[in-house]
């Protein structure tokens, strides 16, 4: 079975530069790729990622609530957790995921304060 790879346009460029897929269906599974995003305050990157986030997932045929799993890399966890809760709680509805956050040092786009991955499920 061939990997079914999601692209969307405004991710055409990282995806031939990086060489790495915002998502990849298999089978009923999307799994997206990490996704950073920009903003002034955390909160601003925060939901700049999670509209991103969203956008992948519109491409693949889902939404917000078919989100799965989330697992959060984020700087300076203790710093960061209460505006990364708050935005999420903009995106991520009832009945929630399963959810993973991890504190880390760095990402790869210098000063990003976090990282969200997922993988959502195609009814």
């Amino acid at each position: 079975m061939p990997i079914n790879v999601i692209v969307p346009d405004e991710a055409r460029k990282t995806y031939e530069n990086w060489h790495f897929a915002p998502a990849v269906v298999h089978g009923d599974l999307v799994f997206v790729s990490g996704v950073v995003g920009s903003g002034e305050s955390a909160e601003d990157e925060f939901r700049n990622a999670w509209q991103s986030l969203g956008r992948t997932l519109e491409a693949a045929g889902v939404g917000y609530e078919d989100i799965v799993d989330t697992t959060l890399y984020i700087v300076d966890l203790q710093k960061n957790t209460r505006a990364m809760a708050k935005v999420k709680d903009e995106f991520i509805k009832e009945p929630y995921p399963a959810s993973t956050w991890i504190g880390i040092t760095e990402l790869v786009i210098p000063g990003a304060r976090a990282e969200i991955k997922v993988i959502a499920r195609r009814p």
